[in-house]
């Protein structure tokens, strides 16, 4: 795999407080990764480690292979869940300001903000006090000077909160098309619908710890534990006659449209998954059988609760 960010072995403590505890992970080039936790886990404490906001009492963080510096910081755009806007000045000079922070000259970064914010359609805000933005706008802007210089490695933290749907799907392709540029993404949020929907990978931190990393399909695969959905005509009695020995029923069926009822199965061994078909067609008039694969939310609360 190749790898443009390694978390190796950091831990960082405060007053009667460890926020994280011997954290590990790799982030691959070029992916989405999500950064999952509940509050208070230690994901705004890892994010602040690897933008060197805060330094770890021990381990490593190598971008690119090499511990990151100062200079490095410079390849990493960091949009925190906190927005820092200057309220007394004006949106496009406050968009200036920050592009130049990041080493860009005053003609690249008038060009490409401009750019940027006739994408998101704010080209008309650029001359108003960023006090009269919403807080939508607000975030746009932040959006807006956390990318503008390019680097290769983008941070958000909660970046759709403030967003309403449309703008928040927009966003979505946004980093989407970032990606899709070279650049990597780490996003840190509890919007787990949106973590299924753009992200490749995932590290979710509970307590301080890192308890699950993988990409998305293959931690939602080994959770799914070969649970299956099966979609018959025969009453509650009949079907479990039908795969006595050989699967597990997950609760009574539900009946569903067309006379059809629908219970879940849980078989232990792959091999006996024939068998199982097998006798549920002769006996249940079978319609269907598929595998359910659990939701990344389910995935969250059972890995939270110490379920999974």
């Amino acid at each position: 795999m190749d790898k443009i960010l390694t978390i190796e072995h950091v831990s960082k403590s405060y007053t009667g407080h460890k926020a994280l505890d011997d954290v590990s992970l790799e982030v691959p080039r070029g992916a989405i990764y999500g950064l999952l936790g509940p509050n208070g886990a230690g994901k705004t404490t890892l994010i602040r480690v690897i933008t060197r906001i805060t330094l770890a009492d021990s381990g490593r963080v190598l971008l690119d292979g090499k511990q990151i510096t100062e200079d490095e910081v410079f390849h990493i755009g960091y949009m925190p869940e906190e927005r820092g806007l200057y309220k007394k000045m004006r949106v496009g000079e406050q968009a200036m300001f920050f592009a130049r922070l990041k080493g860009m000259s005053r003609g690249d970064a008038e060009k490409r903000l401009k750019g940027w914010f006739e994408r998101l359609e704010i080209s008309n805000w650029w001359e108003r006090k960023v006090e009269d933005l919403s807080k939508g706008m607000a975030q746009k802007v932040q959006f807006i000077s956390t990318v503008v210089h390019e680097p290769k490695l983008l941070i958000f933290d909660e970046p759709f909160s403030g967003f309403d749907p449309i703008n928040a799907d927009r966003l979505k392709q946004e980093i989407l098309g970032l990606r899709d540029r070279g650049a990597t993404v780490i996003f840190s949020t509890h919007n787990m619908a949106s973590v299924e929907e753009i992200c490749d990978h995932i590290t979710l931190i509970n307590k301080s710890h890192n308890v699950l990393s993988g990409s998305v399909e293959e931690i939602r695969r080994n959770a799914g534990g070969n649970t299956f959905s099966v979609i018959h005509r025969a009453n509650d009695t009949a079907f479990n006659a039908a795969i006595e020995g050989i699967a597990t029923s997950l609760g009574d069926s539900r009946g569903i449209v067309g006379g059809y009822r629908e219970s879940k199965i849980h078989v232990p061994k792959d091999e006996e998954l024939r068998t199982v078909i097998a006798r549920l067609n002769e006996q249940c008039a079978l319609r269907s059988i598929s595998e359910v694969i659990p939701s990344i939310n389910d995935i969250f609360i059972r890995a939270v609760n110490g379920t999974l």
